[in-house]
């Protein structure tokens, strides 16, 4: 289950939680008994209804019982509604979310939305699309193994874009946490999850896409169109996407962007290949990261060379000088070298067993090839960016001449 990586600290008594109790809850007679203990407290901050099983009725019953009392609805600042909908039918989720999202959209301090977990797919689009648009007092979202798609991906990316005009409008701050992973977003999402990402400008400081099966056009959309202009991230997690080269060099440019800022990075099994590492890695070496504390690096064909001329560089002249946590398994190292005897001597922890060896010089042109393919293509993001402006300019007038008074 995807979590924040802080914890937020509230007294005992706010809190309310039937987390991993594999409870049914069909009818308002299941929920009822949770709502009399809810009543009790007086004020409720934190909300936690995960590894349950929900459906309509309870669903109903539960979005009255949040709307109608003020102890929750005015006071409630995290929700985790993670793993809901264990053998629920599409239908049932999607009235559900239907009876629910509207009222968290009437809870003025909530902050964090936990829905990973849940079999959403593209049917449940329009609800979250909708939730996630009108959010205003939102700042982390977590959104991880929703089966989401590509299409659902884009239509997320439109709905953060529109969210960040809303906040400006009300005058709240950006979105601050952004999760979805496991997704299957593919590249087909790239370019408006791009566009979001970016709307929420520094205000942004974590983003985690981990294994959504975006190749390197993709990841290099998301990249040079979006997460660079978020020029205050602290933990960037790609994991298990494809970068290759073109991907990679793109990375390594908007890289010194983060050189303040960032804390976290996560790139394991994101295949950068030898020239692509070289070139994170000669950022590390050019540029101090001060507050970098974890590097993931496993499984990319990172070669012997730039350990040597780049990394340990990088940590002899104190560019990294709060790195604690560094993974470089699965890398093309040589074992029982003075370079990495040097490296333990940084990291006496570090767990290094496990090395790929390097393939013939044929495939490596073979597969620089075959990279030329998945080069960044040229976007009149301007012109997007006007076009999703508009369509919220319509959307709201299409709602206020709709509206009878």
């Amino acid at each position: 289950m995807a979590t924040l990586d802080f914890v937020p600290v509230y007294e005992e008594k706010e809190v309310y939680s039937i987390a991993g109790k594999a409870l049914k809850l069909n009818s308002e007679d299941d929920v009822k008994p949770y709502f009399d203990e809810l009543s009790k407290l007086e004020k409720c901050s934190k909300l936690d209804f995960s590894g349950n099983t929900i459906g309509i009725e309870a669903s109903k019953a539960l979005a009255k019982f949040i709307d109608t009392h003020d102890s929750i609805r005015l006071n409630i600042k995290e929700i985790n509604f993670a793993d809901l909908y264990t053998s629920r039918l599409v239908d049932e989720v999607v009235e559900s979310l239907t009876a629910l999202l509207p009222v968290l959209l009437k809870c003025p301090k909530l902050e964090i939305l936990n829905l990973s977990d849940n079999a959403f797919g593209l049917r449940t689009i329009d609800q979250l699309e909708h939730y996630i648009a009108n959010a205003v007092h939102l700042k982390h979202l977590i959104l991880s193994n929703n089966g989401m798609g590509p299409f659902a991906g884009e239509r997320i990316g439109k709905a953060l874009f529109k969210l960040s005009q809303n906040k400006i409008e009300n005058k709240e701050s950006m979105l601050e946490t952004f999760i979805c992973g496991r997704n299957r977003l593919e590249n087909g999402s790239s370019l408006y999850l791009a566009l979001g990402l970016k709307s929420h400008g520094d205000g942004l400081k974590v983003v985690k896409l981990y294994q959504n099966g975006i190749r390197p056009k993709g990841v290099a959309t998301l990249i040079h169109y979006g997460l660079q202009h978020n020029k205050k991230l602290e933990i960037i997690d790609l994991q298990d996407n494809t970068f290759t080269k073109h991907a990679s060099l793109i990375f390594a440019s908007a890289l010194p962007i983060w050189s303040e800022s960032l804390k976290e990075l996560n790139l394991n099994d994101c295949l950068l290949k030898g020239v692509g590492s070289d070139a994170v890695f000669k950022v590390l070496k050019e540029k101090k990261f001060g507050k970098l504390a974890t590097l993931r690096f496993e499984y990319n064909e990172m070669v012997q060379e730039t350990l040597e001329s780049s990394f340990l560089p990088a940590l002899e002249k104190g560019n990294l000088p709060n790195l604690k946590t560094l993974e470089l398994n699965g890398n093309r190292l040589e074992e029982d070298s003075e370079a990495l005897d040097s490296l333990q001597e940084f990291f006496e922890d570090l767990d290094l067993d496990d090395f790929e060896e390097v393939d013939s010089e044929d495939e490596e042109e073979d597969e620089e090839e075959e990279d030329e393919d998945e080069k960044l293509e040229d976007v009149d993001v301007d012109h997007l960016e006007k076009e999703l402006i508009a369509l919220q300019v319509e959307e709201l007038a299409k709602e206020l001449s709709e509206t009878h008074i």
